[in-house]
């Protein structure tokens, strides 16, 4: 069994909507060989991480950075993932307002300095809410699931 773990800010509806479709996605009919975890930032760590196999961040942009609440998750993390954690696949979503270009470069930058590996590029939800955007985040957490099923990433 796999472990795919979501840590994703979810302080709005819509945002709670992003969350709730990732998790669906990660938990299609088909994959059967996946265990998913959704957790906030506020209540993730590292003991969660290092049990994973895979992660999935999501949070909002906020002025032009990543959640403070993600931000909070990388804080008490990233010492105790540092050199334990290298190759995690992960992937990220941005409910972003503007064009999120400063949440994804610094989610990037921590990233790079764990030595994850990115799966896909950062998917970033710009603009005006759309409900497309459901699909998009779903399609995020499939994508993330069945590839750790089949051993891909």
């Amino acid at each position: 069994m796999k472990h795919l773990l979501i840590v994703a800010h979810a302080p709005s509806p819509n945002t709670r909507k992003l969350r709730q479709a990732a998790e669906r996605g990660a938990h299609h009919v088909d994959i059967k060989e996946v265990d998913v975890r959704v957790k906030p930032p506020l209540e993730a760590g590292p003991d969660d991480v290092l049990a994973c196999d895979a992660i999935l961040l999501g949070t909002t942009e906020n002025l032009g950075y990543m959640s403070g609440a993600l931000k909070d998750f990388f804080d008490r993390s990233y010492d105790s993932l540092l050199e334990k954690t290298q190759g995690l696949p992960c992937a990220l979503y941005v409910r972003a307002g503007h064009d999120g270009t400063g949440t994804r470069r610094a989610v990037e930058g921590i990233v790079t300095g764990l030595r994850w590996k990115w799966v896909q590029s950062p998917l970033i939800l710009r603009g005006a809410w759309q409900q497309e955007f459901v699909d998009q985040a779903e399609e995020l957490g499939l994508y993330l699931s069945a590839g750790l099923e089949s051993g891909i990433f």
